[in-house]
């Protein structure tokens, strides 16, 4: 595979920064609130607040550093790859709370401070584990063009950004103004679809930004029948892959398609067929490719590794591994035996 400028591989990414807020309730208090059990809410600041506030008088929330980018970039980390976070946050608690844990995670922190509330997930989960997501975006949508720290975007090898980032003109911008940088400086481009709903709002702009900018495009089945307007995930991989070098369509219990400069590889999924969580599956996915392509393994064995950090996450709670975990899958990683995992 490519060679890396770096004698240890270094992955730049811009994401929406999002404290993930869990907590505990009662089906009675999801209803009191207004809520319905297993939604995934975009909500504004007065409900926001509303929410914020009932926790704070009721109840004793845990924080973890969320949002789709921040996952594969604290992932690849956790399993000894060099990364930066750059996106926006408050000046507030829970923009301080992010990142002093990105501090404890050293995710080299290139967040930016904004006047509006940093962007949070409220995750209410009821005693059968069902997750209900209630996500306020705030500062998220003020990242801009001069929110880039080109000097350590210029040192990546790999550049990661997710369909997050096309929503705003802003956040557009700075997106194009990073990818030019990071291409400049000799970087390969990684784009992880990450929501349907942002291909039904973005269809164009994405199919645009994949043709011309990315070395790496990640979609998971429902994001690219959308895209490609086909149910067959290996018709959408191949049709993907004539857009961009390397094109991976995750087809969910049934593992994954990788297109790579047109050949279509199948990857096998591995871990359990019956998931705890899915939540940040995909993240994972991407993090475990990357991890892959920094070691300079193939494709294939990218998928592989992939799929099996994949596997491994969704047997837990949470879209990030515990420390513990993490330290026993990078040394699974190191030291090979991952090829034995089934």
């Amino acid at each position: 595979m490519n060679h890396m400028k770096n004698q240890t591989p270094f992955v730049y990414g811009i994401g929406n920064p999002l404290i993930d807020v869990i907590v505990p309730v009662s089906y009675e208090e999801l209803k009191d609130l207004g809520l319905y059990k297993g939604t995934m809410n975009l909500i504004d600041v007065d409900k926001r607040l509303e929410l914020s506030k009932y926790i704070k008088e009721n109840k004793t929330p845990s924080f973890s550093c969320g949002g789709s980018c921040p996952n594969t970039i604290i992932t690849l980390r956790a399993m000894g790859v060099d990364t930066a976070l750059a996106g926006k946050v408050g000046n507030d608690e829970y923009g301080e709370i992010y990142k002093k844990n990105l501090k404890n995670l050293s995710v080299e922190d290139n967040l930016c401070i904004s006047e509006n509330p940093t962007g949070s997930s409220i995750i209410l989960i009821t005693p059968d584990s069902d997750r209900t997501m209630n996500t306020f975006l705030g500062a998220n949508r003020d990242f801009c063009l001069s929110d880039i720290n080109t000097e350590t975007l210029k040192k990546a090898d790999f550049f990661h950004f997710t369909g997050y980032m096309l929503d705003t003109k802003n956040q557009t911008e700075a997106i194009y103004k990073a990818i030019d940088t990071a291409k400049s400086s000799g970087a390969r481009i990684s784009f992880d679809i990450a929501d349907q709903f942002a291909v039904g709002r973005n269809r164009d702009a994405f199919l645009d930004i994949i043709k011309s900018s990315c070395d790496i495009v990640f979609a998971n089945k429902e994001e690219a029948r959308i895209m490609f307007d086909n149910y067959d995930p290996e018709l959408c991989c191949k049709s993907m892959g004539k857009l961009c070098e390397t094109a991976i369509v995750k087809n969910g219990k049934k593992g994954s398609f990788i297109s790579y400069r047109g050949e279509i590889f199948e990857i096998p999924v591995k871990g359990p067929s019956v998931p705890v969580d899915t939540t940040g599956a995909g993240d994972t996915y991407a993090a475990g490719f990357l991890y892959g392509l920094c070691k300079g393994y193939d494709v294939v064995d990218s998928g592989t590794i992939a799929s099996i950090l994949a596997g491994q996450i969704i047997k837990q709670v949470g879209a990030q591994f515990t420390e513990e975990k993490g330290k026993e899958l990078k040394a699974m990683l190191e030291s090979g035996s991952w090829r034995n995992q089934n």
